[in-house]
C-alpha cells in the first residue's frame, strides 16, 4: 500500500462542507469518540476520548450553576407512573417516549416506574417537603443525571441518542418576575459556558406556543446550527406552568402571612449533545479542533524518533516541566512522525511539540498550534511561557472563527420563496411573521409542509421590529421569526 492511500485510509477523507454527514461520522468514528456496536439501539458506548472532554465540559457547567447558587442533589433514575400523571400535558407530552420498568425479577410491581425521560416530577414532590417559607426561596437546585427518551426518528450519536447525559436545573420562586430573572440568568449561564469557554455561537429563542416544553408557559432555547444547515437545540430554559405548582402542592408562607404557590423554572443543558456542538463547530476537514479549556489533553509531545534515548529523555523532562500547568503526554508509537502528526491533528489536540535531533541540538522546540494550523520554532527555554501564551489565545481564536461562520447564515427573507432559497443554501432564514400564538399555526404548518423546516422562535434582544404583512400568508405580522431545518 503506498503512504499516500495509507494516509487516506487513515485520517479523515470526507469534507466537512461537501458531505457533512460522513464527515461527522468518520469523525466520531475515527477519532475514537463513540462506539456504536453496543446492541441496543440508540445507545453508545462513550470512548476515553470523548468522556474526558465532556467531564471538563460538565466541570464548567457544574461550577458556573454552583457559583450562582445553585445546589448539587442526585434523584433516582426512576420515577413512579403517579408522578408523572399529576400535570397532564406533561405526561402527554413525554408518554410516547418514556421506558417503563414493570417488573422486578419475575415478579410484576404495583406501580410502572419511568426511567427518568426528566425530572421535574421527581423534583417538584420534593419541593413539597423542603420548601415552607418565602425565607427558603428562591430554592435553586440541579442534578448530573442521564436521561432516557424513546426516539422515534432515527437516531444519531451525540445529535439524538435514546439515553443523553445532562444537568438539569430545577428552582422555586416566589414571583413571576422572580422565575423569569431566573430564565435571565439562564441565558446569561449559557453564554458564559457555552459560547465563551466552549466555543459555540448560537441565538436565545423563545419558541412559539406549539412548541413549548411539555407543561410550561414559556419556553427559550438556545439554537446552533450545523453547516449542513440544520439547527441543534442546546440548554433551553423554561418558565413552568403554575399547574405543576399547585399538583405537587409546592407552596410557601410569604411575608404576609399567606400561603402562595411557588414559581418553577427549569435548565437543561444537555452536555452530550453540546459535545457534538464542539465537535461540529470547530472540526475541519483533518478532524476535531477542542476549545483549550475542554481539550482531554492539551500538549501531545512527539518525539521524532522514539528509540533514541536522548529524545525520549528531553521528551520526559519536558512533561514534567509543562505537567505543572497544563495536561500533556508523550506520543512514544513507533509510528511514522508524518503518521503521529497527522493523528494528534485529527484528534484535535490544540499543542503538538515535534521534538527532533536537529532541534535538540540547536536548544529550539517546534510547537505546532490547531487554532491556527501553524508551526513555530522557539527557543527550548521559553516553551513554557509560549504555551501558557497560546493558551489564553486558543479558544479565542476558535470563537472568532465559529461567530463570523454564524452570523454570515443569517438571511433576511421577505416571502415563502426566498425563505425556501435560504434554507436550501443552509442558511437561517430571519422573516415578518403573523403570530407566534395560535393564529399563526397555519403559518407554521405551511413551512413544515413545504420546506420541512421549523419556525424556531423570537429573540428577546431582537433590534428589527415587523413591518408590513407576514412573509407567509399576507397579514399583518407582529414577530419576527427564524426559520430552520433541524435535528
Amino acid at each position: 500500500m503506498s503512504k499516500k492511500s495509507k494516509k487516506s485510509e487513515e485520517g479523515i477523507t470526507a469534507k466537512k462542507e461537501g458531505n457533512f454527514s460522513e464527515w461527522f461520522t468518520q469523525v466520531i468514528q475515527k477519532c475514537e469518540l463513540a462506539d456504536l456496536r453496543y446492541n441496543v439501539k440508540g445507545f453508545l458506548v462513550f470512548q476515553p476520548w470523548s468522556v474526558l472532554c465532556m467531564e471538563k465540559m460538565y466541570k464548567f457547567m457544574e461550577e458556573t450553576l454552583q457559583r450562582k447558587g445553585h445546589k448539587p442533589y442526585w434523584f433516582p433514575t426512576i420515577v413512579p407512573e403517579s408522578n408523572l400523571t399529576k400535570e397532564s400535558a406533561h405526561i402527554k407530552g413525554f408518554t410516547p417516549e418514556v421506558f417503563w420498568i414493570t417488573h422486578a425479577g419475575k415478579n410484576k410491581i404495583d406501580e410502572r416506574l419511568a426511567l427518568r425521560p426528566t425530572s421535574e416530577t421527581a423534583f417538584y414532590q420534593m419541593f413539597n417537603l423542603w420548601i415552607r417559607s418565602y425565607k427558603d426561596l428562591p430554592f435553586k437546585t440541579y442534578q448530573r443525571a442521564n436521561i432516557f427518551r424513546y426516539e422515534t426518528k432515527a437516531t444519531r450519536p451525540f445529535l439524538r441518542s435514546r439515553e443523553f447525559h445532562w444537568i438539569e436545573s430545577h428552582c422555586a420562586h416566589a414571583t413571576e418576575d422572580d422565575a423569569f430573572k431566573q430564565v435571565l440568568e439562564d441565558m446569561e449561564t449559557t453564554k458564559e459556558v457555552i459560547h465563551e469557554i466552549f466555543g459555540i455561537p448560537f441565538m436565545f429563542f423563545e419558541r412559539p406556543s406549539w412548541d413549548k416544553f411539555p407543561g410550561a408557559e414559556r419556553t427559550f432555547a438556545a439554537d446552533a446550527l450545523n453547516p449542513d444547515g440544520r439547527f441543534i437545540q442546546q440548554p433551553s430554559t423554561h418558565m413552568i406552568s403554575q399547574k405543576f405548582s399547585k399538583a405537587f402542592d409546592v407552596k410557601f408562607k410569604d411575608k404576609d402571612g399567606k400561603e402562595k404557590f411557588a414559581f418553577l423554572t427549569c435548565y437543561g443543558p444537555a452536555i452530550s449533545r453540546i459535545f457534538a456542538s464542539v465537535i461540529i463547530t470547530h472540526g475541519d476537514d483533518k478532524g476535531l479542533k477542542f476549545p483549550w479549556e475542554i481539550s482531554p489533553i492539551q500538549v501531545m509531545i512527539v518525539p521524532i524518533d522514539s528509540e533514541n534515548e536522548k529524545l525520549r529523555k528531553k521528551a520526559e523532562n519536558l512533561k514534567k516541566e509543562i505537567q505543572k500547568s497544563f495536561s500533556v503526554d508523550i506520543d512514544f508509537s513507533d509510528k511514522r512522525p508524518g503518521e503521529k502528526f497527522n493523528y494528534w491533528e485529527m484528534k484535535g489536540v490544540p499543542i503538538r511539540i515535534d521534538l527532533g535531533l536537529k532541534d535538540l541540538e540547536k536548544k529550539k522546540i517546534t510547537i505546532f498550534r490547531r487554532d491556527l494550523n501553524k508551526k513555530e520554532t522557539i527557543p527550548e527555554k521559553d516553551v513554557v511561557n509560549e504555551i501558557e501564551k497560546i493558551s489564553k489565545q486558543f479558544t479565542k481564536n476558535l470563537v472568532i472563527q465559529a461567530d463570523k461562520i454564524f452570523k454570515n447564515r443569517i438571511k433576511e427573507a421577505k416571502n415563502l420563496s426566498e425563505i425556501k432559497t435560504a434554507i436550501k443554501e443552509g442558511a437561517i432564514a430571519k422573516c415578518n411573521f403573523c403570530s407566534v400564538d395560535k393564529p399563526g399555526i397555519p403559518c407554521a404548518e405551511i413551512i413544515e409542509k413545504e420546506i420541512n423546516a421549523e419556525v424556531r422562535g423570537t429573540r428577546l434582544d431582537e433590534k428589527s421590529k415587523p413591518v408590513g404583512k407576514c412573509a407567509i400568508c399576507g397579514k399583518r405580522a407582529n414577530h419576527v421569526v427564524y426559520i430552520a431545518k433541524s435535528y
